[in-house]
């Protein structure tokens, strides 16, 4: 196997609809937004496609995507469109989020994928108010694919009560951290990646509820960044920036390719996120058309 680049993106509510009988995608809009006009929703479609065609990635993790039919029109029509050719390995598995919005992977090469969106506490030996709940508030994707393992994430966002959504990640976390340890066990060296949104706030947290994920356990790829160039995320209502997006890697992973360091793919972003100075692609606006609210995050790894 030689070198594979993987990308981790959170789409923004895509969703495929039909209306008078011909398909079309949600925009990259947030639904309980009244002022954001369904009009440009295939403006921020293609331009997300084009965003993905330009990484050329070998592995996607996907953020936000509703089901497996919007996914396969994604990867035929706009992916096409754009010049890149759709995905042989597509999959957008049912999950837990309330509005159908879960994750989903494009891949080039053959791979194995197990979902958790029925994985409990209890059956982790992990404590929780409601243990015999899904303990994912979407799912934990599993990819399998030649020597590495990538866990595709996205974990609950912090609002609308910060403290109760700080409990719910902070679960998601141990979680995940389970699931690692319970793959690899009695693997001296295994080869992990967790990718994805783990919407961690834009304020530090001297205990982030991610914490069971972070060192020593994993290494902050992102961290391999200047400090300034790490943010992966821009609200426009209060004008913040964050780094919700992540790749954490396995000690050994990292120590393997000390060298390999995440691109953060901001063309995309609306031209009010001004704290990005370059290039945006052709057809981006103030606020919208975007490829989403969200940069993509993307690494190369040589692996041999």
């Amino acid at each position: 196997m030689g070198a594979m680049r993987i990308l981790s993106f959170n789409i923004q509510n895509l969703r495929l609809r039909r209306s008078g009988g011909a398909p079309r995608l949600d925009g990259a809009r947030d639904r309980d937004e009244a002022e954001e006009s369904p009009a440009l929703d295939p403006a921020d479609r293609r331009l997300a496609a084009a965003l993905l065609a330009r990484a050329a990635a070998d592995l996607v993790i996907l953020q936000e995507v509703f089901d497996t039919a919007t996914l396969d029109w994604f990867n035929t029509h706009h992916l096409a469109r754009a010049g890149l050719a759709p995905y042989p390995f597509a999959h957008c598995p049912p999950g837990n989020d309330g509005r159908g919005l879960g994750l989903a992977v494009l891949a080039r090469r053959a791979l194995r994928l197990t979902s958790h969106a029925r994985l409990t506490a209890r059956d982790l030996g992990l404590e929780a108010p409601d243990p015999d709940l899904p303990v994912f508030r979407r799912d934990c994707l599993m990819v399998e694919t030649g020597a590495l393992t990538v866990f595709g994430c996205h974990f609950k966002a912090p609002y609308p009560d910060p403290a109760t959504a700080w409990a719910v990640r902070r679960r998601e976390a141990e979680a995940v951290r389970r699931l690692v340890e319970r793959t690899f066990a009695g693997q001296d060296a295994p080869r992990w990646l967790i990718a994805g949104d783990l919407n961690e706030p834009w304020d530090a947290d001297p205990d982030p509820a991610i914490a069971p994920l972070l060192a020593p356990f994993s290494i902050d790829l992102m961290a391999r960044l200047p400090e300034g160039d790490r943010w992966t995320f821009h609200d426009h209502h209060a004008g913040r920036y964050a780094q919700p997006d992540a790749l954490l890697a396995s000690p050994a992973l990292a120590a393997k390719w000390p060298d390999a360091v995440p691109k953060v793919l901001r063309t995309g972003l609306a031209f009010e996120a001004t704290r990005y100075k370059g290039e945006h692609l052709p057809g981006v606006g103030r606020h919208r058309p975007h490829a989403s609210d969200h940069a993509a995050v993307m690494i190369d790894l040589p692996l041999r």
